[in-house]
């Protein structure tokens, strides 16, 4: 048995305890456009993330223990070859990514095959501050030249791959902390994928706590560097131009 390619977009939310937030994101993801379908990827949560999620109209990937981002992304991608997506976009599931953004982002595919959701575009007032500014203003600069545009927001999670960004990241998608995001990036345009940027609003958390502090912020300065110089010993895939149909037996 095999599964052709879909016109329908698979949104992958990895979660990991999130079940404050989580179902009322889902809900609103599926409420924007009947052709998106909500994928949560419960990352090892000890919480009723899975349950909320479920009941709110997702499907539920469940990891048997946390992996992270990078791991639950990589487990969505996975999920997206073998039921036939020809485009993905992550959301985070704790409500700060507006889902009436999403047609925005996945409209960049059509000229790159990876969209990034944007903070510091001249729109909203999403600000950082401190060694966690310090460090995105640097990554920002050194992977614009790589990509050869102008990006402000690497390490956004908020973005969108095309068919051919998704047999990339199958290739090589990383699970280390920002792997998920400045790893797989600087690989996915050494390897041949283009990238764009288009203009988001970030919201507040719906739920849950924030995972950032000042102590987090300094460590995340010396990590955002370790990353960025690791990524770039990566080896590069080789993704040509133009995929083949991506329908797969279920046995892979």
């Amino acid at each position: 048995m095999s599964f052709l390619p879909t016109q329908r977009v698979l949104v992958i939310m990895p979660a990991w305890n999130e079940e404050e937030a989580v179902g009322a994101t889902v809900a609103e993801v599926l409420a924007t456009d009947a052709a998106y379908d909500v994928l949560v990827v419960n990352d090892g949560s000890t919480d009723a993330t899975a349950a909320v999620s479920e009941k709110a109209g997702a499907t539920v990937l469940n990891l048997p223990f946390n992996l992270g981002v990078g791991g639950a992304m990589r487990a969505g991608f996975k999920y997206a070859r073998r039921f036939g997506y020809t485009r993905v976009i992550q959301v985070d599931a704790d409500g700060q990514h507006d889902p009436r953004n999403i047609a925005e982002v996945l409209a960049g595919l059509e000229h790159a095959d990876i969209c990034i959701g944007a903070r510091f575009a001249d729109r909203g007032d999403y600000t950082v501050s401190g060694p966690r500014k310090w460090a995105m203003l640097v990554l920002a600069r050194v992977i614009s030249k790589v990509a050869k545009t102008k990006l402000t927001d690497v390490t956004s999670g908020f973005r969108a791959g095309n068919e051919r960004a998704i047999s990339q990241y199958l290739d090589h998608y990383p699970a280390e902390y920002l792997g998920d995001t400045i790893d797989s990036l600087v690989v996915a345009l050494r390897s041949g994928c283009t990238v764009i940027q288009v203009p988001v609003e970030m919201r507040p958390r719906q739920g849950g706590t924030p995972s950032h502090n000042p102590m987090k912020a300094a460590i995340y300065l010396g990590r955002s560097v370790f990353a960025l110089l690791f990524a770039f010993t990566r080896k590069r895939s080789v993704i040509p131009a133009t995929q083949l149909p991506i329908a797969l037996a279920t046995g892979e």
